[in-house]
């Protein structure tokens, strides 16, 4: 082969030296490209041209080696250096640098997955964290809760300006000081409303225009004279009085007379009277009363028209046993006093008992003098429902103004006058002594409203005007105050059919009022006279009030609010216990904010122990999905629970103490439960600066958070993306995924800094930055190229040096065959 093989053989190291400076070049030439990985040409030799393969020593012979010449050489490898680089700062948080072993997993066009050790990343216009040439970054994402999901892996992204997260609070925290020198809770407040009556109870009503109360005064006397008629069967000897009084169409009998008297001497006798008084209508006939010979008591004895003014008494004194034998016939001789009245119907039942309210009055009929009558006509009063039976007629007292009206009796004063229902005329006779005698009095207010009463129904008073409190169905809202500080606004649908039991419960849900404490619990109900009885929890600051404009009412099919005449007092002026109230914000999962209030209460204290009470609602809390339906529950109770403190005032317990508020009429998590904490707490005897004892207690962190803005991220060293939001909140983003492999020389360099996975390379082993065997993370840094750029220069030389000896040995070669070609 001779010179021919020599100038192959140059021609490899010629070869081997340009692959030397090519490397050498790549690597001078990234040697600021971040995350580059220098490599290294590594040789080896190529053919050999044996020419003996040697001989094994002998007995005469030591041996002689194989005689070989080499052929050149050839690049056995190309080998990346995959030591760390330096680790230098830079500008972007995004950066990242691993320290270790491992690759930053993204992917390719096609969807495969590609490996780089290039940190500079980026976010895209779709907040899709790229690499500096384009490629997804992968890692697992995250849930709606924003847990990790490793199911799969998936670009990232970093949604900037997008996503909004909120924080349900979990706990409260308090600190303060509860005063155990204070008097305890034990008396509640309470209001009361004016008395309500009930409506649907009819009551006399009529045309009482025409329904008028007139006075008469009372008739005047006639005269009596004897008169023999010869026959033996008449009156007997003897002086007789009379007495004559006018009676109405009805049967009702007015005022009688003064006595006029008459004197016979025979028994053939006969009395004719004389001038007797006549009266047209509403008189229609004249009752005549006599005593016995010489007698004081006056029997009616007979009737005549009231037009008529004589009269014959021919009664015998055996007839007139026969009528003083009955007390039908007596006369009442009783007479009004000279005075103005007023009078008021009701229905009654005799059975029962049960009363209407009055009808219209019948006022101001005088009575001018002394034994007037004062005659009622009742004719256009309404007849009542077969639920009453009976007519009772109240009067006042000349003089009073008390504005007391009694049940008129008659003059025996046994019982109640028996009238009809349908009566229709009464004519009172009863003196002023009499009356005041009578118990019974009038109940203006009529029958009162109970539980099952409709609010339609619920009417009030106002001294001679009824008014119902609501008109129809609608909205009924309510403005209530607890200690000193309105209440959230709420409204209850009323209907046809809503009755006052409905109301109460109402009014107890939302005016927080807790039932549920065996300490002198809260309520709402409606008493026996028909008023709002409203009890709050112990405590001075549980103290309710419902103002003169609490109650609006908007009836169906308007929009204009209406105020109701529902009027409230204050009936316990001595409440005791006072205490703190403590108002705060907490945050449902959709970060709502919800205001609370918690009130607090001496409840008891012994030789050792200082027990506190709280109570806590909030108006934002919903127990129904559609408040505004018909019984919804409106509650806004959410807890109470109690403090005990021990002789040096630390909290040694606080059962219960987890509020729990409803939120079924929003999309958030229901119901939101917060625990509070009270260690911080303390029960001591604390004074203000004039000496009093004094409370105080406050809310001083809570753990939720109102809806916020991703403003910001970190990168962990674990490569846990987390996203920093406006309100404070941190949440995780998603996770970046690392990958090592068995031989990292092996992979396929695929340009742009990227490496994919090759035969020698082993399969990728992809998890978490920082765990079996996989570098960290530095966030805001890069690796920088590993390039020994002084050492590259040695390799340089060194490889140009080869260069031109190879090519040396070609131009000797070269040399020496131009001269065998000029041997002649």
């Amino acid at each position: 082969m001779g010179l021919q093989s020599a100038m192959t053989t140059a021609l490899t190291g010629l070869q081997a030296a340009e692959t030397t400076i090519d490397v050498v070049g790549n690597n001078i030439a990234n040697s600021n490209t971040v995350g580059f990985k220098e490599s290294s040409v590594q040789f080896a030799t190529q053919f050999l041209q044996t020419q003996s393969i040697g001989s094994a020593p002998s007995g005469s012979n030591g041996g002689t080696n194989p005689r070989q010449i080499g052929l050149g050489v050839k690049v056995s490898q190309i080998a990346p250096d995959f030591t760390q680089g330096t680790i230098e700062i830079s500008s972007s948080q995004l950066d990242l640098a691993i320290q270790g072993e491992g690759f930053i997993v993204v992917q390719d066009p096609g969807g495969g997955k590609l490996y780089t050790r290039n940190g500079q990343l980026s976010l895209n216009s779709q907040n899709q964290i790229v690499t500096s040439t384009g490629n997804f970054v992968l890692g697992y994402g995250v849930d709606d809760n924003f847990n990790v999901d490793t199911s799969n892996t998936i670009p990232l992204e970093i949604p900037l300006g997008a996503e909004r997260v909120a924080q349900a609070t979990t706990e409260a925290t308090f600190r303060g000081v509860l005063n155990p020198t204070v008097e305890a809770g034990e008396m509640p407040g309470t209001l009361s409303s004016q008395i309500i009556g009930n409506a649907a109870i009819e009551y006399a009503d009529g045309d009482f225009v025409g329904s008028d109360g007139r006075s008469f005064p009372p008739p005047v006397a006639g005269a009596a004279a004897e008169f023999d008629t010869g026959v033996a069967t008449n009156i007997g000897v003897g002086t007789y009085s009379y007495r004559v009084a006018f009676v109405d169409a009805n049967g009702e009998e007015g005022a009688p007379s003064a006595a006029f008297t008459a004197t016979t001497t025979t028994a053939n006798d006969r009395i004719d009277l004389s001038g007797l008084p006549t009266a047209g209508l509403p008189w229609t006939s004249l009752n005549i009363y006599r005593t016995e010979t010489d007698g004081t008591d006056y029997h009616l004895i007979d009737t005549i028209a009231s037009s008529v003014d004589n009269y014959q008494d021919v009664t015998t004194d055996a007839e007139y046993t026969t009528i003083a034998a009955d007390d039908a016939n007596d006369l009442d001789a009783t007479g009004l006093d000279d005075g103005v009245y007023s009078y008021y119907i009701t229905y009654y039942n005799q059975t029962s008992g049960a009363e209407t309210r009055p009808s219209a009055p019948i006022i101001n009929v005088a009575a001018d003098e002394d034994g007037s009558s004062i005659r009622l006509d009742l004719s256009k009063v309404d007849p009542p429902s077969a639920e009453f039976d009976r007519m009772r007629i109240y009067r006042n007292v000349a003089g009073d103004d008390s504005g007391v009206y009694r049940l008129i009796t008659p003059s025996n004063g046994v019982a109640p006058p028996v009238l009809e229902a349908d009566t229709l005329s009464y004519v009172d006779t009863m003196t002023n002594a009499e009356l005041n005698a009578v118990t019974t009095t009038l109940d203006f207010d009529g029958p009162k409203a109970g539980n099952g009463t409709r609010l339609v129904d619920l009417q009030i008073r106002d001294q001679n005007t009824y008014q119902n409190i609501i008109s129809g169905p609608g909205v009924l809202s309510l403005t209530g105050e607890l200690g000193g500080s309105d209440l959230d606004t709420k409204e209850f649908t009323v209907t046809e059919d809503t009755t006052v039991q409905e109301l109460t419960a109402f009014m107890t849900q939302v005016m927080g009022i807790n039932t549920s404490t065996t300490n002198s619990p809260g309520s709402v109900v409606i008493n026996s006279d028909g008023q709002l009885v409203v009890r709050s929890n112990v405590g001075e600051e549980n103290v309710l009030d419902i103002s003169q404009t609490a109650f609006r009412f908007t009836p169906e099919g308007e929009e204009a609010p209406q105020t109701v005449a529902l009027n409230f007092t204050e009936t316990t002026l001595d409440v005791d216990g006072p205490g703190t109230t403590s108002e705060f914000i907490v945050y449902d999962s959709l970060g709502s904010p919800i205001n609370v209030r918690l009130t607090t209460v001496l409840e008891e204290t012994t030789s050792n122990s200082t027990t506190y009470r709280w109570f806590a609602n909030s108006g934002d809390s919903s127990p129904s999905a559609d408040p505004t339906q018909a019984g919804a529950n409106q509650s806004i109770v959410i807890g109470t629970g109690t403090l005990v403190f021990d002789s040096n005032g630390d909290l040694l317990s606080s059962p219960n103490d987890t509020i729990s508020v409803l939120r079924a009429a929003t999309a958030s998590e229901s119901p939101l439960e917060v625990d509070l904490d009270f260690s911080a707490v303390k029960s001591l005897a604390e004074v203000n600066a004039q000496g009093e004892p004094t409370s105080s207690l406050s809310m001083d962190s809570q753990d939720g958070f109102a809806p916020g803005v991703l403003t910001d991220y970190i990168v962990t060293e674990s490569g846990l993306i987390q996203g920093q939001f406006s309100n404070g909140t941190q949440r995780n983003l998603g996770q970046i995924v690392m990958a090592r492999f068995a031989n990292n020389a092996g992979l396929e360099q695929v340009g742009d800094s990227l490496f994919a996975r090759s035969v020698n390379s082993g399969e990728p082993n992809e998890g978490y930055p920082g765990e079996d065997g996989i570098g960290r993370l530095t966030a805001g840094a890069v690796e920088l190229s590993n390039t020994d750029i002084g050492g590259n220069l040695v390799e340089l030389i060194l490889a140009s040096t080869q260069y031109r000896g190879n090519s040396r040995v070609i131009t000797t070669a070269q040399e020496l065959l131009d001269e065998l070609l000029s041997i002649r």
